[in-house]
């Protein structure tokens, strides 16, 4: 970006200090010219963060909203099963009341007996 200040003097002359003033004050020029160009570029890049964290904040919802309706869809599943195996198993003690209490009495001797050790 620095140019060299024109000059009517050969290359390898002495310098002036009006040549070192021109060539201090295109210095300056180019510095700031490089400075806006590196604000904006700090600006571009500080929207697109901002922007692919809101995106992604917003595919992670989106996520969280699939993952809760999968488990609350799970959950009525289950609840549906266990309320089919509650019907099995009271029909099971209507037709069969007297094995059902048989059972029953087994599972409690088996409980009482792990608890005592």
């Amino acid at each position: 970006m620095a140019t060299a200040a024109k000059s009517d003097r050969p290359n390898n002359g002495p310098r002036t200090p009006e040549d070192l003033e021109n060539e201090i004050e295109q210095l300056k020029e180019d510095i700031a010219k490089l400075t806006k160009q590196l604000q904006t570029i700090g600006e571009h890049s500080y929207g697109a963060a901002r922007k692919a964290a809101a995106e992604g904040i917003s595919q992670l919802k989106a996520q969280g909203e699939h993952f809760r309706a999968q488990g609350e869809a799970t959950i009525e599943s289950l609840r549906g099963s266990a309320s089919d195996l509650e019907q099995q198993l009271a029909d099971r003690v209507r037709e069969k009341p007297v094995t059902a209490l048989a059972i029953a009495a087994g599972i409690g001797f088996l409980f009482a007996m792990m608890s005592r050790r």
